[in-house]
Order: C-alpha cells, then structure tokens, then sequence
C-alpha cells in the first residue's frame, strides 16, 4: 500500500491510496480540472482509481467527488447523511456506507469510522490491505472519544489532522461564533489533541505520520512540529506536515 496527499487544508483535501496501483481517492474536495492536475502531478493515471470514499458534505471534501466520478464512472462512498445533504441519494453512482461496516474495493478494506463533527453523518476511515498494512485517515474532528482510539490502534501510518494552536484562535480575526465551532467538541482537533491521539495509540509498528488540515490563520507549522515532535520524541524539523498546495511524497507500507 501506499499513498500520498493531494493537499490538505480549508480549500481543498484529497488523499490517494493506492494497492498494486489499483486505489482510492478520500474526499476529493477541488473541481474536477484542479484533481485531475494534482493526480497528473503525483503521477498516477486517473483510470487508476476504482472510487472515492467521502468524509463528509462540506466543501473542501465534498464538492469534486460527483463530478470526477461522473467523468470516470466509478462509485462514491458516502453515508447516508452526507448523501443526503449533498443531495445525491438518488444518484447512480452513490453507494451507501456505514460506521463499522467494512467495504472492500480492489485490494483495499476500507473502514469507516464515526467521529464527532459538525456534520449530518461524519466519516473517518482506516484502510487494510492483504498483508493487513493499515492507514488511518482522520480529519475534521472536534475531539478524541473511546471508540476513534481503540480503532485507530495498531495503524502503521497515521495521517490526522492538527488544525488551530487554542491561544492563536482565541486571538486570531475569527468572529467569537466561529472561534467557539472550531475548538468546540464537534469543530476540529488542536495541535495538542493531535499530539495525545498519537501519545495513545503509538506503538513499534507505526512508520509513518502526517498531520495536515493546518489552518493558515489560527495556526504556525513551527507550533505544530514542535508539538507533536514531543508525541513522537524526534526533532521538530523531522515531524512530516502537509500542505493545501502541494502534492506530498509518496509514503509506502
């Protein structure tokens, strides 16, 4: 398995995950031209892909998948609840997913795992392959619960989100409404949330992890390596973070 970020942050977020060069996109939250560059750009053809499974219905996950999809012909994965907001419940290439419910696509088990956001029904997903390599992938969350701990366990890649530093958003420019959505338990993870989820469920198999969905306006990258270097007790510079613009490095499992 291996897989690569097609950018990460509040105007667009895509992941590619590739099993034998069969794969997957996660989210796919930029137009149809803007993914089919970044895809160009990682090096891996389009008809490679044998779906999409969303996180969620807001934009910068939602709003490319239906038209990529259409333009492939290849199933989208999404809840009910995010179908529903995203107005594609009668769409004939929507399949419905489910919390806990594995869904296998080529030679990928994927996972989706229910997590605290504020949307109509929030995914989060872990991903298997045969030789039970796993990614977990978790974005857009507002806090850590008992179940995403025990299911993110024994990951040997993690990519999740490290969105706002809590001092820089309480005196950052967003309006006191939105600061209090995004810390709230249903907004999205801070650098230190993101730092005690790899705290618990760190071990000898875990090789590699990104954090990404950094927000540009309530956050520093410094903060972010800095923080999480403690959690994986290596040096700032080493601490692997991702970018809205930019197509990751390749990581291999």
């Amino acid at each position: 398995m291996r897989y690569a970020s097609l950018g990460s942050g509040s105007r667009g977020n895509a992941t590619i995950v590739l099993e034998n060069d069969r794969g997957v996109l996660i989210d796919c939250g930029f137009n149809r031209k803007n993914i089919l560059l970044r895809l160009q750009e990682s090096g891996v053809d389009p008809r490679q892909l044998d779906g999409v499974f969303v996180t969620h219905e807001h934009g910068d996950h939602a709003k490319g998948v239906a038209a990529l999809c259409e333009a492939l012909s290849i199933p989208f994965y999404a809840s009910f609840g995010t179908a529903r907001k995203m107005e594609w419940t009668e769409h004939p290439l929507w399949r419905c997913i489910s919390s806990d419910q594995v869904t296998s696509v080529g030679g990928l088990a994927v996972l989706p795992v229910v997590v605290p956001h504020d949307a109509e029904e929030p995914l989060q997903f872990v991903l298997e392959n045969s030789a039970e390599k796993r990614l977990g992938v978790l974005s857009d969350l507002g806090s850590l619960t008992p179940h995403i701990v025990n299911v993110y366990q024994r990951c040997h890649a993690l990519q999740v989100e490290a969105n706002h530093d809590p001092l820089m958003l309480q005196n950052g420019p967003y309006p006191p409404s939105l600061r209090a959505r995004v810390a709230g338990n249903f907004g999205h993870l801070s650098n230190q949330q993101c730092a005690e989820l790899i705290s618990r469920v760190q071990w000898d198999g875990l090789q590699h992890v990104t954090a990404g969905h950094i927000s540009e306006k309530n956050n520093d990258r410094a903060l972010v390596s800095q923080t999480l270097s403690q959690a994986l007790q290596c040096a700032p510079h080493e601490v692997s973070l991702l970018q809205q613009d930019q197509v990751s490095d390749w990581r291999q499992l």
